[in-house]
């Protein structure tokens, strides 16, 4: 399992490309090599990979609009494969797919999308926040009929580490029981704050990490563990990410 950087805990630097160019830099420098594409301004996929070359950093996933699967989906293809990154991620559906009335029409609209993805040699990746672990009004829950409706070799889930003990789950116990579908994980910590929580540096919440990491590391599965931070609170997201890149190293020995 290889450890790598989500792009978005780094948004805010990462808007053009002269401040992506400094920004890769410095995650280069922290010691990263491997990251995920999300939340950075509109930059050529070209010149965002010869970017990536220049810092010996390798694009492993992305979250990309939910609108280019519908509507352009041999251009993702085409853009993933110069990239040399094989997942391609969807961060949340939109909006008017999570209702009663839309939910189904989901896999309707996706299923020939993700079937060109699989036919091409890549691999969809679902992001998960709580609200897919949430129940329709029939008493659906979410994550369940798209793992029903969509197999391993259609979907793979992003486990979001935070999202799922925000949603009151048992993470290790999902991650174990849904290890299938799990070749890219976020890492990203908890700590309770009042009545509800924040996000967290790896290592720095809550969360059971060590067991988490020894879970992921030996499910015969996961090739990627990205780490994220949405909000950093103030405080540096680079600083962020070094420290959490620390942990792991230091709870996995390095590798």
């Amino acid at each position: 399992m290889k450890i790598g950087a989500q792009l978005y805990t780094v948004r805010m630097f990462a808007q053009n490309e002269r401040d992506l160019g400094r920004t890769l830099e410095k995650i280069a420098g922290i010691g990263y090599e491997y990251i995920q594409v999300s939340g950075i301004g509109n930059i050529a996929p070209e010149k965002v990979k010869n970017i990536c070359d220049q810092n010996g950093l390798k694009i492993v996933l992305t979250h990309c609009p939910e609108h280019r699967f519908l509507n352009d989906i041999g251009g993702l293809i085409k853009e993933h494969q110069m990239y040399g990154c094989r997942y391609v991620g969807l961060g949340m559906m939109s909006d008017r797919y999570r209702t009663m009335d839309m939910f189904d029409e989901f896999f309707y609209d996706f299923e020939k999308p993700l079937e060109k993805l699989h036919e091409n040699g890549l691999h969809f990746m679902y992001h998960n926040h709580a609200l897919e672990f949430s129940r329709l009004p029939d008493g659906r829950v979410m994550m369940d009929v798209m793992l029903e409706r969509f197999p391993k070799e259609l979907m793979g889930v992003t486990a979001d580490t935070y999202w799922m003990q925000f949603a009151g789950l048992d993470v290790n116990d999902w991650l174990t029981k849904h290890a299938d579908r799990l070749p890219c994980v976020h890492l990203k910590d908890m700590i309770p704050d009042g009545f509800t929580a924040k996000m967290a540096a790896v290592g720095s919440g809550n969360m059971n990490f060590e067991k988490i990491l020894d879970t992921l590391r030996h499910n015969g599965v996961t090739e990627y563990a990205l780490v994220e931070q949405d909000d950093c609170y103030g405080e540096s997201p680079f600083c962020c990410l070094k420290s959490s890149l620390d942990y792991v190293n230091n709870i996995l020995g390095g590798k």
